[in-house]
């Protein structure tokens, strides 16, 4: 009896210990992104030095870098409301009514969803929108966005209006609403935990996003910030680790912000199209 429960305790400190070592593994360049902005002599080690603001008053002196954060909340902001709306009524529009083919199509879209944003498709994205005129643009960034997250924010959304019981909006017209009033009044509200996770999902992709913007936009003063944190670099190519950890910093910001704020009205106990 002795010698099992030193067998288990034995057993147990190397499991603890793996997971310590695992836990450590991802926990430590958080605690590099939070240390190094404010040292003066940043390195990939981490090491508490006295305090400093030397790095971000030479981040703010760069305009490019500054720019870029404008840049990218126009292009994230933009793709995320484009898509949430018109996913939204194409979602309702699929969930209500009963057509042929309707769950193939669904499932194409989702497939295709996959490609249309992929390494895979960067060539012919790029061929059509030269052909389009749009290289260097913030549309043809944007179109991209939207065509790659529209289907699967299509796909997630329906799941959400279909979880609403139909009878909702029957008693609605039946009391003397029109369906569009129906849909703004009862639907909408019921299902805002859908459109908050889709509206989510496609700032954060879209505001981390690098191949799109770096592969369509030529302009530097038009990069976003996910292609302008690669100019923090010598021209021998080291990292300017002060500047590039305080511009790290910053650039992850805006999403863990919106986070917290989402997850403090609505939390992510979300189920179909009501919250459980």
């Amino acid at each position: 009896m002795v010698f099992r429960q030193r067998t288990n305790l034995w057993n147990n400190f190397w499991i603890y210990l793996i997971l310590f070592t695992l836990v450590l593994f991802f926990i430590l360049p958080m605690i590099w992104l939070v240390i190094a902005p404010f040292s003066s002599k940043a390195s990939l080690a981490v090491k508490i030095t006295l305090p400093s603001l030397n790095n971000f008053r030479e981040l703010f002196k760069n305009k490019v870098a500054m720019l870029a954060f404008k840049n990218s909340f126009i292009i994230s902001f933009s793709s995320t409301i484009i898509v949430t709306i018109t996913s939204m009524l194409a979602a309702y529009a699929l969930s209500r009514t009963n057509f042929k083919w309707r769950s193939t199509l669904l499932y194409a879209l989702l497939l295709f969803s996959t490609v249309v944003t992929g390494i895979a498709a960067m060539v012919p994205l790029f061929v059509l929108n030269l052909r389009l005129g749009l290289i260097d643009s913030y549309l043809s960034v944007i179109f991209v966005f939207i065509g790659g997250f529209l289907p699967v924010s299509i796909f997630i959304i329906k799941d959400f209006f279909d979880a609403i019981p139909k009878d909702y909006e029957e008693a609605a017209i039946v009391a003397g609403s029109t369906p569009s009033q129906g849909f703004f009044r009862i639907i909408l509200p019921l299902s805002q935990q859908g459109m908050v996770v889709i509206a989510l999902y496609i700032f954060m992709n879209t505001w981390g996003d690098f191949l799109i913007p770096f592969i369509l936009l030529r302009s530097v003063n038009k990069y976003p910030v996910s292609v302008a944190i690669y100019t923090f670099f010598t021209q021998e190519g080291l990292p300017l680790l002060g500047l590039l950890s305080a511009y790290s910093l910053l650039y992850s910001l805006p999403v863990i912000v919106l986070y917290i704020i989402i997850n403090r009205k609505f939390g992510f106990g979300f189920h179909g199209g009501l919250k459980g």
